[in-house]
């Protein structure tokens, strides 16, 4: 049964057990809570005292009037309860949360009481969310913008009793806006980016990534033991300056599983609460085809299968000293396809990555042949473990600011990696860079997509569009739909590297762009507003520019190509320094892009744009 099933069902019941409660039960009137008060026990963990202050916020500006928070309640009723506590567990409404995970919650409403608590230790504060969301109208869209609805006439919620337990251990929206914001992360129920004890912490799961360049770095072993590292065209990679890019090591040699290991122990010996630690490949294909290796990656049809004997040997080590403790690998790239016989151990994660695949469809796509082969490896990796962790691409890492056409793919993909029972998901995007194409958008959306894969991302982005941009949305999403409508159209399969016609722009999609984006700016009736639809239109300057950035560097530009570029790069820098967006792809920062095109204009010297 799929998790998302499960889901349903715990929805269904809740609604039952709603149903029990109104039989013998009032709701309660949120626009009439004068006279009541938050509860936090005493001794309450930082996340819950948080919650208490963000239940307080957000109701007083929702509902004019600002709670009292006490810890000793001198009363029976007009109680809301943040978190557990005696008074909390001794109310009509209370209950235990001892057996509930780290970030389950529940809520309780019926005759004057209001209990919001869950486990420790994000459970209450993400339940406190999910009730300002669901039941106040709150909408957590950016750093600086929270929608609060005022409550006009009644808002009586209840009686009910619903439960949530997240359907994923591990959530990351890589976007610099959340990476850079850990309170705007907690909102949105990212938990990976902060220690903050006040927004619970962060899971102790670190994402799989690539290991052996410090766990056998070149530096160290490469002059004195080139046997250590992968052989390739009959030459050991010693001698490269860049561990990540230029070698991988000899995975068959008994001093690297030795070297790696002991590297592996003293990095949890140093952080005892780690609760996985990472055992992968550099970010290369250069990968050992010593007799050794080979024959093992020969027998298994694919170069995972040294990699895995690899990673279960210290995965076994592991196990006895650190037996909660998982060993993470990734399955990327080479190592995407499982080996015949080789299984991971039980201690063992597998985070699959679909660096390949097709960002314009969605991943199980059967008419997408990129995307057919990930699912075919994914069902593979499923019949081998239960223990997969997902690494999702959602940018055009070549070019951070261009139009990319697969917002449409977000909510097949996350909910396909669900129900195929992966346990966490990284979904990389900008994540070094703020003020990326429609970051704002597609941080929403996904965030949320993590929290409660049913959710419909069309309603995501609509609501997002209507109430960050207002009057100005319409010709926006005019230009989202026409945008990747053009994509299907075209039969675009590109995945997340490409220029701009690889995604099917030109000139007239350009053009489109510049039109929307002008005619959102004219409707926008507030400072904030324009300020809005400004750094959102930094992708059409960007798509407008392309012939320009795209035509080569060794030759000159036709003047009246210069002539009509030259006022549009000039207006994409403007709004790249007022909205503080630092790089123009993965690896190149703004004023690196800048002086690339002050040559193609031909610009001297001082010389403005």
């Amino acid at each position: 049964m799929t998790r998302l099933l499960i889901a349903g069902i715990a929805g269904v019941l809740s609604c039952i057990a709603a149903q029990v409660l109104a039989a013998d039960g009032q709701g309660v009137d949120l626009a009439r809570l004068t006279g009541w008060d938050i509860v936090v026990a005493e001794g309450a963990p930082p996340s819950e005292v948080y919650a208490a202050e963000e239940f307080r916020t957000h109701l007083a500006q929702a509902a004019g009037v600002e709670l009292p928070i006490t810890r000793n309640p001198d009363r029976l009723d007009r109680h809301v309860f943040i978190g557990t506590g005696k008074a909390m567990q001794a109310s009509p409404v209370g209950f235990a949360v001892d057996q509930m995970g780290p970030e389950d919650l529940r809520i309780v409403v019926r005759d004057n009481l209001i209990a919001i608590a869950g486990g420790r230790p994000r459970g209450t504060l993400y339940g406190v969310y999910t009730f300002l969301e669901d039941y106040l109208g709150v909408r957590f869209l950016t750093v600086d913008h929270v929608h609060v609805p005022r409550l006009k006439g009644q808002k009586v919620v209840g009686p009910l009793d619903r439960s949530y337990h997240p359907p994923l251990s591990f959530r990351w929206t890589f976007y610099g806006e959340t990476n850079n914001n850990p309170a705007f992360a907690a909102r949105l129920r990212v938990n990976t980016i902060s220690d903050d004890p006040r927004y619970g912490g962060k899971t102790g799961q670190s994402l799989i990534n690539h290991s052996f360049g410090y766990q056998v770095p070149l530096a160290k072993y490469g002059k004195e033991h080139p046997e250590y590292f992968a052989l390739r065209d009959g030459k050991r990679l010693a001698e490269g300056k860049n561990d990540w890019f230029d070698t991988q090591p000899c995975l068959s040699h008994p001093d690297v599983l030795k070297i790696v290991t002991e590297s592996v122990l003293a990095e949890l010996k140093a952080h005892p609460e780690k609760e996985n630690v990472c055992v992968s490949q550099n970010d290369n294909y250069k990968y050992c085809q010593c007799p050794q290796c080979k024959a093992v990656d020969e027998a298994e049809g694919s170069p995972m299968g040294m990699l895995l004997t690899f990673v279960n040997a210290v995965a076994d080590v592991v196990a006895k000293e650190h037996p909660n403790v998982k060993v993470g690998t990734l399955s990327y790239q080479y190592t995407r396809q499982p080996p015949k016989t080789i299984k991971p151990r039980p201690n063992v994660q597998i985070q699959l990555c679909s660096i390949e695949c097709c960002c314009v469809h969605p991943i199980n796509d059967p008419k997408c042949e990129k995307n057919t082969r990930f699912c075919a490896d994914m069902a593979e990796w499923n019949k081998l473990t239960d223990q997969i962790f997902i690494w999702n691409y959602n940018t055009n890492f070549s070019n951070y600011l261009l139009p990319f056409p697969n917002l449409r793919v977000i909510e097949p993909n996350i909910r396909y990696f669900v129900e195929k029972g992966a346990k966490g998901i990284f979904m990389q995007a900008a994540g070094n860079t703020t003020g990326a194409e429609l970051s704002d958008l597609r941080n929403y959306i996904m965030a949320n997509l993590l929290w409660d894969p049913n959710r419909s991302a069309q309603t995501l982005q609509d609501e997002f569009l209507d109430l960050h941009y207002g009057p100005a949305a319409p010709p926006i999403r005019r230009f989202i739909n026409a945008h990747h409508d053009n994509a299907l159209r075209k039969g675009i399969h590109r995945n997340c590297f490409g220029q701009a016609k690889d995604y099917g722009i030109d000139e007239d999609i350009a053009r489109q762009a510049l039109d929307a984006f002008a005619e959102a700016l004219a409707l926008a009736d507030s400072e904030a507003l324009k300020a809005r639809v400004e750094k959102a239109s930094i992708c059409a300057y960007r798509a407008a520019i392309e012939p320009a950035w795209a035509a080569p560097d060794d030759k000159p530009l036709d003047p009246a190509l210069i002539a009509r570029t030259r006022p549009l790069v000039k207006r994409l820098f403007e709004l790249c320094a007022k909205y503080k967006v630092p790089m123009w792809n993965e690896t190149t920062r703004i004023d690196a892009a800048q002086a690339r095109f002050r040559s193609k204009l031909g610009l001297k010297e001082g010389e403005d744009f």
